[in-house]
């Protein structure tokens, strides 16, 4: 089961990077976020000359699920041409800990190979809402 889901998220990730906007740093990035209930949303990031008001691939996908409603999430696939598969950033981690601190992620590149993470795993001290720790 899991290897079919992450094979469909691959493929949804990778679909999303061809709408990538990256014409400063042409680093084309897809997403693709599954919900607890199966549907899946997809990213790609969005450059801006004002590279501060950029966002990711990941931001992307979170925001447009978040947009349509859902608010708890399983598994995330990246996609980039990288020689070796690329983790989300900082930032990413952090805003999707937020919503899914078990969320599993699949990080690939345009040669097939991928690598299976945790986000707790990516993420080890994260800022936390919890106040009571």
């Amino acid at each position: 089961m899991i290897e079919e889901t992450v094979r469909k998220l691959i493929e949804s990730a990778r679909a999303a990077r061809e709408s990538a906007y990256a014409p400063y740093s042409r680093f084309s990035v897809g997403a693709a976020l599954m919900a607890d209930d199966g549907d899946v949303y997809q990213g790609s990031n969005v450059e801006n000359l004002s590279f501060g008001l950029t966002v990711c691939a990941e931001r992307v996908a979170l925001f447009s699920a978040v947009a349509a409603g859902k608010r708890d999430f399983t598994g995330l696939a990246l996609v980039t041409d990288t020689p070796e598969p690329v983790t989300p950033c900082g930032a990413c981690r952090q805003v999707l800990h937020e919503f899914a601190p078990d969320l599993w992620v699949v990080s690939a590149n345009l040669r097939g190979q991928h690598k299976l993470f945790t986000l707790r795993e990516l993420l080890p001290y994260s800022f936390d809402t919890d106040l009571s720790k």
